[in-house]
């Protein structure tokens, strides 16, 4: 008997995994190509494939034939995803189909008009629909909470980073609160007087394209299974099948959607890399969130920004772009590791990026535990801004709060990943760099293989076949240990200098 239901579990989430497709590309047409008009139409739609799939996965069926399973009588990869099919139920299972529906119409809502309010620096017009959007993730927090039996925030990071307490984060963040703002006085004052020469535009978009395309190839993207475009915030979505990147250009300036395309390309690895036998399966998908943003700042910060990498990029950029003085390879590695504290997170350098997380950590807490309210939210940030950073955002909401597409949605929780990701990010690269010892040699020659090759057998072809813990333990040897980041940060910008 448990064979025969085993079986149709798997069928049951082949289909989820289908609708979770075509929701996908529904979700990248609807931040690329979509036209504004379509906006309501599409949130309807969306909203009822997701009751469709909450509906799906959270049927008596579902819940009966887990229970007629006995995981000893199933393969260790199997027992795997078993482990994860009743994750993704339980977790299902808590939230009201009605509560699912109207979060899906709330966030789509909020996206739309956020397209609009932050162009026009527009705080108060973003208000209303955000405000919902708010309610509703308090509303999703409070059940989960009860559910689980911790706080109300801290049930909302594990659905990004499952068996994350927040007492572990905070100690993780209070830490780096306590080296940061020094280190990042530390690598300002060792830049003091090297200012590096800024490329001089305008960067035609066709050509930063193709460069970035190349960037992507030599990084082993398939295009056969993805593609790139444009949108008002750089992301990576898709299906492992077909994975879309986007990023944004800008004609005056050409590293920040380079960047950006590197480190989209690294999620996008991850997905069209995962393990193929179990694509349909929970056990095939990314394992969290700090994982897969490890992998993106896997090869935008650890590669992306090093000097062998700067070297091989060198002739591509001046063939695609011309020659100039920007362009000698000592300067665009300052540009590289250039670090001015600056107001946009995504465009943000690898020493002042944690800041940004600090904020947006200590922000959305604050508003899910209902110790803050949406009015609130300038008025932190600004102050957040000045304490971390140094710098004044008043009044600039455009590049202040509403800098992020990640709150429309009710994403909150997904923030503290980013910097945890970084951590991951420089504990891989150390344990890469001790299993080849040629690693770095061989990126100066222009071949990330190495570098690839151990991702994919260490990280990309583990899906969630173990728990974060055990990926971490056995790809390096230990666990998240974010000593690496700081003494990486410290090398690079630094004791480098």
């Amino acid at each position: 008997m448990t064979g025969m239901s085993y079986q149709q579990l798997e069928a049951r989430f082949t289909r989820l995994h289908r609708y979770a497709h075509l929701g996908a590309m529904a979700g990248w047409d609807q931040l690329t190509m979509m036209p504004e008009g379509g906006s309501e139409a599409r949130a309807e739609a969306m909203a009822e494939l997701s009751v469709l799939m909450h509906d799906t996965l959270t049927s008596p069926e579902v819940r009966r034939l887990l229970d007629d399973i006995d995981p000893s009588t199933l393969e260790p990869e199997q027992q795997a995803n078993l482990r994860e099919m009743r994750r993704e139920v339980r977790d299902a299972t808590v939230m009201p189909a009605e509560l699912v529906e109207a979060q899906s119409l709330a966030g789509a809502r909020c996206e739309s008009v956020w397209r609009t309010c932050r162009p026009n620096n527009d705080w108060q017009g973003f208000l209303p629909t955000f405000r919902e959007v708010v309610r509703l993730s308090r509303e999703e927090a409070r059940i989960r909470a009860e559910a689980l039996g911790c706080g109300r925030y801290e049930a909302l990071l594990r659905k990004f980073e499952p068996g994350l307490t927040l007492k572990a984060l905070e100690t993780i963040f209070d830490d780096m609160r306590q080296w940061l703002p020094g280190l990042l006085i530390e690598a300002v004052e060792c830049q003091r007087g090297r200012e590096p020469v800024m490329p001089q535009g305008p960067f035609g978009e066709d050509d930063q394209r193709r460069l970035g395309e190349r960037v992507m190839a030599w990084l082993g993207f398939d295009f056969d299974h993805g593609r790139l475009d444009v949108s008002l915030h750089p992301f990576c979505g898709g299906v492992p099948d077909d994975v879309r990147l986007t990023t944004r250009y800008r004609s005056d300036e050409c590293l920040t959607a380079l960047m950006g395309i590197i480190h989209e390309t690294g999620h996008a690895r991850y997905e069209q890399n995962l393990p193929l036998a179990w694509r349909a399966q929970p056990a095939g998908r990314a394992r969290s969130m700090a994982v897969h943003e490890s992998q993106s700042l896997s090869l935008e910060m650890q590669l992306g920004r090093s000097a062998p990498f700067i070297r091989t990029l060198q002739p591509w950029l001046v063939e695609s772009l011309g020659d100039q003085p920007a362009f000698e390879v000592e300067n665009l590695i300052h540009l590289a590791q250039q670090v001015e504290p600056g107001l946009i997170r995504v465009d943000a350098d690898e020493v002042s990026y944690p800041a940004h997380i600090l904020l947006r950590f200590d922000i959305e807490r604050a508003l899910i535990e209902g110790e803050i309210e949406v009015e609130d939210i300038p008025e932190r940030w600004d102050e957040g801004m000045q304490r971390l950073l140094g710098l004044d955002t008043r009044g600039n909401y455009r590049d202040g709060c509403l800098q992020d597409i990640h709150w429309t949605d009710g994403s909150f929780g997904y923030f503290p990943t980013y910097s945890l990701g970084a951590m991951l990010a420089a504990q891989l690269m150390a344990a890469a760099r001790r299993a080849e010892p040629q690693l770095d040699a061989r990126i100066a020659d222009g071949d990330p293989g190495l570098l690839l090759e151990w991702l994919k057998t260490h990280v990309w072809q583990q899906g969630s076949l173990t728990e974060t813990s055990e990926l971490i333990q056995r790809a390096t040897g230990e666990a998240l240990d974010p000593e690496y980041y700081r003494r990486h940060l410290r090398e690079r910008y630094v004791d480098g200098h």
